[in-house]
């Protein structure tokens, strides 16, 4: 009997050692060869790997930007970095780094407890996108925030809130590396990441495409494409009842403007103040 218990455990040490063997050569004959220059970079990068550069982390960027010819180069940006990251790889490189317009997440929704109050009540999970699929939202607009904060739990940055007092996110600007993370959760498509010119940005903050009158029953501050704003600016578009102020329309130069022309209130200009971290 003993001796056929020492025959099995020579058989199963025979075969661990055959299968560490094949694995061994297995590995040499698919390594990947290790990129220095890569690995320099890398070491540069936030290590967020949030995705946010299109890449899926930072270790796939890293290799990106050491593979990268001088016109590629330029089309790579990483948010959380920002303009100093990329700098500090373009120098490694000898590369100029792309000149990118800092940028920052807002929500396009001003549907907080004071101008959308409660109409409907809500029983289920408080969860954004199942709270979508089962009821029109507790102020009674179909393209509203929700308030349940998936967005907030989503960002790696601290970069959201609840504001307790308008139920409504409230994006910090110092801290928002424009990662995108709120925008891919919002089952109502509510962010958007937008360009800043000197800090300021201008932009509606509706998305009810409800006829002017309905909308206006569901929220004091809604959109009701009275196009005032596209008589200031014609890049300025309204459809399905809802005015659009596209990134290329100066907030320095037309924020002000826009926003005093909003009969509702529509319209938020506002200074968002980028951290020192991102800069």
């Amino acid at each position: 009997m003993t001796g056929l218990i020492w025959l099995n455990v020579l058989i199963v040490g025979l075969i661990a050692l055959a299968a560490a063997v094949i694995l061994h050569i297995t590995a040499q004959k698919f390594a990947v060869p290790a990129n220095p220059l890569a690995d320099k970079i890398e070491t540069l990068l936030p290590q967020a790997n949030c995705g946010a550069c299109g890449k899926a982390g930072c270790c796939d960027f890293a290799k990106a930007c050491a593979s990268a010819d001088k016109d590629s180069f330029a089309q790579l940006y990483c948010p959380v970095g920002g303009r100093k990251v990329m700098q500090n790889i373009a120098d490694v490189l000898g590369y100029a780094p792309a000149d990118k317009a800092e940028s920052c997440a807002v929500l396009r929704c001003n549907g907080s407890c004071q101008n959308a109050p409660q109409k409907n009540c809500y029983t289920g999970l408080h969860n954004c996108r199942v709270a979508n699929m089962a009821s029109v939202g507790s102020s009674g607009c179909p393209d509203g925030c929700l308030r349940f904060g998936d967005c907030v739990s989503v960002c790696k940055f601290d970069a959201l809130h609840i504001d307790t007092q308008t139920g409504l996110p409230v994006v910090d600007a110092s801290k928002c590396t424009s990662c995108g993370a709120c925008v891919n959760i919002c089952p109502r498509h509510l962010f958007e990441i937008r360009p800043m010119e000197n800090n300021l940005q201008v932009y509606v903050a509706c998305r009810n495409k409800q006829k002017g009158a309905v909308a206006r029953k569901n929220c004091l501050t809604a959109c009701i494409a009275c196009q005032k704003c596209a008589k200031i600016n014609p890049e300025i578009k309204i459809e399905n009842n809802l005015s659009y102020i596209p990134a290329s329309v100066s907030p320095e130069i037309f924020g002000s403007e826009l926003a005093k022309s909003c009969p509702t209130g529509a319209i938020i200009y506002k200074n968002a103040v980028k951290g020192e971290g991102h800069e």
